[in-house]
């Protein structure tokens, strides 16, 4: 069995996520990619959202929710991989 992820690899992998699908992601396909339960997808796009992270929009075009990632996200994301990059450099 895989081993559990910790808190702030979920939110990394849920604005890659994001990130990778050019900044906007459908929550189904956001479900997938992030491999959560709807339950727990929710509650971290939530906290996300609270954070001011991730925003929620509508396509135009479909009238769909869609989850977009912010500024404040990409830092994240930038300032995640410095860290791992840093701690995976003692071992960690």
């Amino acid at each position: 069995m895989g081993e559990r992820r910790e808190k702030l690899d979920i939110i990394k992998d849920i604005l890659e996520a994001i990130r990778d699908k050019g900044g906007s992601i459908k929550p189904t396909h956001l479900l997938y990619k992030s491999n959560l339960s709807h339950d727990s997808m929710k509650k971290y796009v939530s906290e996300l959202m609270e954070k001011e992270m991730v925003l929620e929009n509508e396509d135009q075009k479909t009238k769909e929710k869609k989850y977009g990632i912010t500024d404040k996200g990409l830092k994240f994301l930038s300032d995640y991989k410095q860290i791992k990059e840093f701690t995976d450099s003692f071992g960690f």
